[in-house]
């Protein structure tokens, strides 16, 4: 078992020593062999391998490491040693039960699964078992069901081609049930944009960095989740520009910066002063303070035009491009400070300043995370945040945009290939052109229909092309029941993880390979390809020897179950595909002409090739024909009101951690270190409770549906808090959100509001 008590508790800035120091320790914790140093020098470059873990685009002039903290960290994770062996399961101790007492890093510390596995029932153990009649009896159990009980879930990291054959995997079965990670973080995004602009992905490229005059930064924490976006923020800063920093937590990353690169910086411990002004507002008061900005700069826009000066307001692009600014202008005169101050937590004085910034900046990019998304009202958020962005034309120009910054590597381009369960986002008439059959017509189920129909007993399978889902989504200890009461349960995996421990009737773990190891098909060592925020197509080549001789690339895994549940066709060439992933992404370029035209020829370009997107040349794909202006209709993106007692609890990941997967126990760039049953809240919340610093606490959900949410034994931590703003850590914290809490339009989980109260104990 891993020592949670071996770190200094200490802080610092991001990058610097404090990185050096987070990487060595990981890299003896995960035993990783020395060649993962060969592998971290081919991360994000041409001919190498793209990082697994974020979805931070790769710059076409790229430096020596292209690597950060956590990318480095994942390496080194996916790289270990250590293996996790059907001889794993004849320890005593190592029924599936008791392995439920293990904690989440524990598991993952077992080591590279190495051959497929089938769940017992009578010994409460998983056992090994052949490729074929783990084939078999998943395609023979998929056929015994009715179509629509079936889920198909991917995580974000497989390449471009599983996702695509994944998608028409489950098409072909019969289905669109193809929820996706995306559903649990920037599924607002998706939504929320395409409304606005018309897009569902942000709108800059990497030039648009170096072009910038300022950034405004909304929930979103680059020292953890995007470490390499902090090269480009100090280039910013060395250049003279400005960074605005929205956030109910203060994160070391948007502070300060010491880059590691930097030999005299890591020499002296130079810092670069990252954000000129950190704004710690309540959470869910993002809408009231975009719209005090947006007051601002309407009434210096009135201001300028009484005293005959250039306008401040952007009101050629305006009438041109958009729609709707008329009646949101009014609102914004309308708008009363009080209740902006009220909402948002912070004062006119400080959303003027703020505001001025934004007025003095030529070109402006807005970035965001599930700071904004994982709301009730997530997605008018994202209307906010474009509505400042339009008021001065900062999208579709140089330097200028919107940056929602995605989380897993690929989860934005397995969208692009079809993993999506709403049928108008995939061409189903190019699919029957290609493979004879007629594809499903009715939606399918994202995440949040898909864990209500698990609760019903309607959801009778689950194929998890990679991840934890039964840790990531909402109301934990309700999933654990449901999940294990389905017939079937499939995971494809690399290491050991909580879902494996609440097996269904029929349960298999299906083992992968990772990115950094050689994919050899028939034609030789496969390359795979990934998408990132930016819309750019990057090639990924591994080269490591797998773990085992036992795995399968997760395309090989995929084709096996296809070839042994859908009926054979000549156009479904699954050894084909499966000999050479090119006759894939001939497939895909045939599917998405626009988006992938020369697929095979592009793939390795530097910095990868660009998909394009429509709003960046101002091109907008929404209904109107423009882009829309959002007249808000509350100051919150709340779906519930404050009462005594009542706070507002943001799940937050640590610096020791990717999504589901703990590193360790540090999250050094908070100060916190050695455990995660923490709650961290204000001093003045914590004196007003009754309560002291140090206390054990335990947290009930302050949702009136008939359900008992509670997760207790949390240390209650004094931190630097709004008031009525308390936090703690994600995936823990899921048992507390329910399934229902969400956002209005997209329905991705609303997990940076969560209504709670405190209980002693």
């Amino acid at each position: 078992m891993a020592d949670e008590t071996d770190l200094p508790h200490d802080s610092g800035p991001a990058g610097g020593w404090g990185s050096m120091q987070g990487m060595a320790r990981i890299l003896g914790e995960s035993h990783a062999s020395p060649m993962v140093l060969r592998s971290l020098r081919r991360q994000n470059k041409p001919k190498g391998v793209m990082c697994g873990s974020c979805a931070w685009p790769k710059p076409a002039n790229y430096s020596a490491f292209e690597f950060c903290e956590n990318g480095a960290k994942a390496t080194m994770w996916e790289l270990t040693s250590t293996r996790c062996t059907p001889e794993f399961w004849a320890d005593d101790a190592h029924t599936v039960t008791r392995l439920r007492e293990w904690k989440d890093h524990d598991l993952e510390l077992t080591g590279r699964l190495t051959h497929p596995l089938r769940y017992d029932a009578v010994t409460d153990r998983y056992q090994a078992v052949s490729w074929d009649e783990a084939f078999a009896t998943i395609g023979q159990s998929l056929q015994a069901l009715p179509k629509e009980s079936a889920v198909f879930y991917a995580s974000g990291h497989a390449g471009l081609e599983a996702s695509y054959l994944y998608a028409l995997l489950a098409r072909a079965y019969g289905n669109n049930n193809l929820p996706q990670s995306s559903n649990m973080c920037h599924e607002t995004t998706s939504v929320g944009l395409t409304k606005v602009i018309g897009s569902p992905v942000g709108t800059i490229v990497w030039e648009d960095l170096e072009k910038t005059d300022a950034f405004f930064f909304f929930g979103q924490n680059p020292g953890t989740n995007s470490p390499r976006f902090l090269h480009p923020l100090k280039d910013l800063k060395d250049r003279g520009g400005k960074i605005v920093t929205f956030n109910p937590v203060i994160e070391q990353g948007l502070v300060s910066f010491v880059d590691p690169q930097n030999p005299l910086a890591m020499l002296t411990g130079k810092e670069t002063i990252i954000s000129d002004q950190y704004h710690q507002l309540k959470a869910g008061g993002d809408v009231a303070a975009i719209l005090g900005m947006c007051k601002y700069v309407v009434e210096a826009d009135d201001k300028a035009k009484a005293e005959g000066k250039a306008e401040v307001i952007d009101h050629a692009f305006i009438k041109q491009h958009t729609t709707g600014c008329e009646e949101f202008i009014q609102s914004c005169r309308d708008a009363d400070w009080a209740e902006i101050e009220r909402e948002s937590g912070l004062t006119e004085a400080a959303l003027r300043e703020a505001a001025a910034v934004y007025i003095a900046a030529e070109k402006v990019i807005g970035v965001y995370g599930m700071g904004l998304t994982q709301h009730t009202h997530g997605a008018l958020n994202i209307a906010m945040l474009v509505n400042l962005l339009l008021l001065r034309g900062n999208i579709g120009k140089p330097g200028a945009g919107c940056c929602p910054v995605r989380g897993h590597s690929n989860v934005q381009g397995q969208r692009t290939v079809g993993i999506a369960e709403k049928t108008k986002l995939v061409p189903l008439d190019k699919l029957k052109a290609l493979f004879g059959f007629d594809p499903p017509t009715e939606d399918g189920m994202n995440i949040v229909a898909a864990v209500q129909g698990l609760f019903e007993g309607k959801v009778k399978a689950f194929v998890s092309l990679g991840g934890n889902l039964l840790r990531a989504v909402p109301d934990q200890r309700r999933m654990e029941a449901a999940w294990s009461a389905q017939e079937l349960t499939v995971m494809i995996s690399t290491k050991l993880n909580r879902s494996h421990l609440f097996p269904g009737k029929n349960a298999f773990i299906l083992p992968c390979l990772g990115r950094f190891e050689a994919d050899q098909q028939a034609t030789g060592n496969q390359t795979i390809t990934t998408e990132d925020s930016f819309s750019m197509i990057s090639a990924s080549i591994g080269d490591r020897p797998p773990p085992s001789d036992a795995l399968k690339s997760e395309l090989a895994i995929v084709t096996g179950i296809a070839k042994a549940t859908v009926p054979a066709r000549p156009e479904l060439k699954w050894d084909e595909w499966t000999a050479d992933y090119g006759l894939v992404r001939d497939l895909i370029e045939f599917t998405y002409p626009d988006d992938f035209r020369d697929y095979n020829a592009r793939m390795y370009d530097a910095g990868g090739f660009y998909r394009g997107n429509g709003a960046h040349e101002r091109i907008w794909k929404t209904p109107e024909g423009k882009a829309v202006f959002t007249t808000p209709g509350q100051l919150n993106s709340l779906g519930f009101k404050d009462a005594p007692g009542r706070y507002r609890l943001i799940t937050m990941r640590s610096n020791d951690q990717f999504n589901t997967t703990i590193y360790g126990y540090s999250d050094r760039l908070r100060g916190l270190e050695g455990s995660r049953d923490i709650l961290l809240m204000c001093p003045e919340d914590i004196a007003e409770a009754g309560l002291t610093d140090g206390q054990m606490l335990t947290l009930v959900t302050d949702v009136d549906d008939g359900q008992d949410r509670r997760l207790g034994g949390l240390k209650l931590t004094a931190y630097r808090l709004p008031r009525g703003t308390i936090a703690g850590y994600y995936p823990e914290c899921n048992v507390l959100v329910p399934i229902g809490h969400h956002d209005e339009l997209s329905q991705t989980p609303a997990s940076k509001s969560v209504p709670v109260r405190i209980e002693a104990g």
